[in-house]
């Protein structure tokens, strides 16, 4: 029976000090919870971002409470891994600012796309359609399947067509689409 009282009281004493460890915890939150904003929104100038800075500082303070001994010092290291974490969060700003730059002049600038910019492709595309059908076969089928990466041999059994005569029908009908495009865009 003494046995069993005696792991009664070590089971409560566990207990208290785990209650004690929130209590703890929960003490410097109250205490430093805006100094540590403060100075998470002095590096980063943005109230949100220094949030999350804030509430990842505390999320380490509680998985490292048992580091951290002398009180004197959990204000100051509180800071100091504030102060850490807001840089670290504005050079990955920066760095991913930088990447995005360089995918910018790689590929060009980033174009919105707009109703406008819609319809005139589209009209775009039936002036070319239109010029198309101006084309008369087999010059057409040739310009298009060319177009399309076939090759001179592809273009000809597909076709039924010489292979020899391939390249003068593309020939052709790049001179007639060129021609019919001309005059449907307003250009002689």
């Amino acid at each position: 029976m003494f046995q069993g009282v005696k792991t009664l009281v070590d089971v409560m004493s566990g207990q208290t000090a785990a209650a004690q460890e929130d209590i703890v915890f929960d003490e410097a939150f109250t205490l430093h919870n805006r100094t540590v904003f403060r100075a998470a929104c002095a590096i980063v100038h943005d109230a949100g971002l220094a949030e999350d800075i804030t509430q990842e500082t505390f999320i380490k303070l509680y998985h490292n409470m048992e580091s951290i001994t002398d009180e004197e010092m959990l204000k100051p290291w509180l800071i100091r891994v504030a102060l850490n974490l807001a840089k670290n969060t504005i050079r990955g700003n920066s760095r991913a600012n930088a990447r995005e730059e360089s995918y910018v002049k790689l590929h060009g600038d980033r174009e919105e796309f707009t109703a406008e910019k819609e319809y005139e492709q589209s009209e775009t595309a039936k002036e070319v359609n239109l010029a198309l059908d101006k084309i008369k076969e087999p010059l057409r089928s040739c310009l298009i399947l060319k177009q399309q990466g076939l090759s001179y041999k592809e273009i000809a059994d597909s076709l039924s067509l010489k292979e020899t005569s391939v390249g003068t029908y593309i020939a052709r009908g790049k001179r007639e689409f060129v021609r019919f495009y001309g005059k449907i865009g307003g250009v002689s």
